[in-house]
C-alpha cells in the first residue's frame, strides 16, 4: 500500500477520538466555535398529548382551610357536636392529639348554586356564583399532618425537602412560550414568608434555571430590573455579552454546576424582563372597573385581588405555572377561634378569585388556564381548643376550573363527619398527575435522571383522575 493512501481501518483508528469533538461543540456554548447560542433548556417544548391546559395558576391556601365548613357540608356534625366521635369512625393521628376531643359543629348556612347545585357554605359568596365552573373534589388526601411536610408534599410531591416543585417540573416539561418573563412565577399575599420558603418553588436536583422567580409584596414587582442612568440600552448590551463569554468560559470547567448556568442566564432574562417585565405587572393599564371586580379598592381584598389580578397578566403572556400563596405564613391554621380566622380569610380571598374565574372567562382564557384552589390538608371534625379544629390529612378539599375539566361537579367523597376520604380517593401524588396529564404530560413520560436514577414528580405512585377530564 502506497504511503500516500490509508485504509477505511487505520482511518478510523486514527480519527475516532475526533468524533468526540462533534459531541463537545453540541454542549459548549455556541459561540466558543462561532456558532449560534444554545437552546434555552426554557425553549418551548412539545407536549406528550393535546393539551388542554397552556398555563397553570395554582391558588394556595397555606395552614389548610376546613373543608367541612367551606365546600364539603356535614349536617351530622350538628347532631354529634359536643360528644366524642363515634367509635365507628377510624382513630388518626392528628398534629395536636386532638381526636379524643368532643366534635365541634359547623356554624355555616349552606346553600346549592347554579345549575349544578353544588354545596358551598355562605363564607364563600363570591365563588359560590361560579359553581357551574368548578370541579370539586371532596377525597383529597396527604401523608404530612404538620404544615412544613404538608406544604413540602403539595407543593413538590414529598414531605421532605431536596426535590423539584411542581413548577418545576411543568417547566422543565413544556418549557415556556415567553423567553421575555419568567416561565415560573410566585406570589405571597403577605410579607412574611411561607412555611419552607424558596424550597416550595426550588427546582431541587434540577438544574436551577427551572426554579420559580418569586415576585415582591412591596415594591417593585420584580427586584433589580431598573437599569442604570449611566448606562444606555446598547451599552448595557455590549456589557452583558462580554460578561456572559467570562461566565461561559468559567462554566467550562464547571459542568455540573446548574446555579452558574442558572445565573448566566438569568442576566439575559433580566435585560429581556427590563422591556417587557414593567408593563406585564403595571395595573394601571387595567380599567377603573377590572380593578374593582378584583377588590383592589378594599383594604381586606387590596393584597390577594393584586395578585390575582397580577396572574391573569402573567398566564396571558405566556407564563406556564403561576403560584399565589394566601395566607402566608400559615394564616389558615385555625386550631382556635375558627369562626374569626375563617371569616377573615375567607373575605380576604372570595372576591379575587371570583373575580379571576370571571375575568378568565371574559377573555376567553379559561378553557386554556387551570385554576386551581386548596391548602396542605384540611381541618378535623373534632373541635381544638373548644372553638378551633386540628389538622386534617386523611380528607379534605381543593376544586380544580377552567383548563379542560369537566366543571359542575363534586367528585369523591369523605365519611359521614369529613374526616377520611372514602370513595374516589385522590393523593397529592394523584391530583399532580392529573394537573400534568390536563397540560398534555404524561407524569410517566416525563423524566429527570438523577444520580442514575429515572425521577418523576409523583415517584411512581400517582394515576391520572380521568373522571374529571373535560
Amino acid at each position: 500500500m502506497s504511503t500516500n493512501q490509508i485504509s477505511r481501518r487505520e482511518m478510523l483508528l486514527n480519527g475516532g477520538a475526533g468524533f468526540g469533538a462533534l459531541a463537545l461543540a453540541g454542549m459548549l456554548p455556541g459561540n466558543a466555535f462561532g456558532a449560534d447560542e444554545v437552546p434555552s433548556p426554557l425553549a418551548a417544548r412539545l407536549a406528550h398529548r393535546v393539551a388542554q391546559a397552556k398555563s397553570v395558576i395554582f391558588l394556595f391556601m397555606e395552614g389548610g382551610p376546613s373543608h367541612i365548613d367551606t365546600f364539603d357540608p356535614k349536617p351530622i356534625l350538628d347532631k354529634l357536636a359536643g360528644k366524642p366521635l363515634p367509635d365507628s369512625f377510624a382513630r388518626v393521628i392528628t398534629a395536636m392529639g386532638e381526636f379524643e376531643s368532643p366534635v365541634l359543629a359547623s356554624q355555616r348556612k349552606w346553600q346549592q348554586h347554579g345549575e349544578s347545585g353544588l354545596w358551598i357554605s355562605d363564607w364563600l359568596p363570591h365563588i359560590a356564583q361560579h359553581a357551574d365552573d368548578l370541579a370539586v373534589i371532596r377525597s383529597c388526601w396527604t401523608n404530612g399532618i404538620n404544615h412544613s411536610g404538608g406544604v413540602c408534599q403539595m407543593n413538590t410531591g414529598s414531605q421532605f425537602a431536596g426535590r423539584p416543585s411542581l413548577g418545576s417540573w411543568v417547566s422543565y416539561g413544556l418549557g415556556t412560550p415567553n423567553e421575555n418573563l419568567p416561565a415560573f412565577v410566585v406570589m405571597q399575599d403577605i410579607k412574611g414568608t411561607v412555611v419552607n420558603g424558596p424550597r416550595n418553588w426550588g427546582s431541587g436536583f434540577m438544574p436551577a434555571v427551572y426554579q420559580g422567580t418569586a415576585m415582591q409584596v412591596e415594591g417593585a414587582p420584580f427586584l433589580n430590573l431598573v437599569r442604570s442612568e449611566r448606562i444606555n440600552e446598547s451599552q448595557q448590551r455590549l456589557e452583558l455579552d462580554f460578561l456572559a463569554q467570562i461566565n461561559q468560559r468559567h462554566a467550562l470547567q464547571r459542568a455540573n454546576n446548574s446555579d452558574l448556568d442558572a445565573r448566566i442566564r438569568s442576566f439575559e432574562l433580566a435585560f429581556q424582563m427590563q422591556t417587557h417585565a414593567p408593563e406585564a405587572v403595571d395595573l394601571s393599564e387595567e380599567t377603573a372597573e377590572t380593578q374593582r371586580l378584583y377588590g383592589l379598592d378594599q383594604p381586606d381584598t387590596a393584597a390577594y385581588g393584586r395578585n390575582c389580578l397580577l396572574a391573569r397578566r402573567m398566564v396571558e403572556r405566556g407564563v406556564r405555572f403561576v403560584q399565589c400563596y394566601h395566607g402566608a405564613g400559615s394564616k389558615w391554621d385555625a386550631h382556635k377561634g375558627i369562626e374569626a380566622n375563617h371569616s377573615k380569610m375567607c373575605k380576604q380571598m372570595d372576591q379575587p378569585v371570583a373575580a379571576l374565574l370571571t375575568d378568565l372567562k371574559q377573555r376567553g382564557l379559561l378553557d386554556q388556564t387551570l385554576v386551581v384552589w386548596g391548602g396542605e390538608f384540611g381541618r378535623t371534625p373534632m373541635s381544638e381548643k373548644g372553638d378551633g379544629r386540628d389538622h386534617n390529612p386523611t380528607g379534605f378539599t381543593m376544586w380544580m376550573a377552567g383548563g379542560g375539566v369537566r366543571s359542575g361537579y363534586a367528585y369523591g367523597t369523605t365519611d359521614e363527619v369529613g374526616l377520611h376520604a372514602v370513595e374516589d380517593r385522590l393523593h397529592v401524588h394523584d391530583i399532580h398527575s392529573t394537573i400534568l396529564y390536563l397540560m398534555g404530560i404524561d407524569h410517566r413520560k416525563l423524566v429527570y435522571v438523577h444520580k442514575g436514577r429515572p425521577e418523576r414528580i409523583d415517584q411512581n405512585e400517582g394515576r391520572i383522575y380521568k373522571k374529571i377530564l373535560g
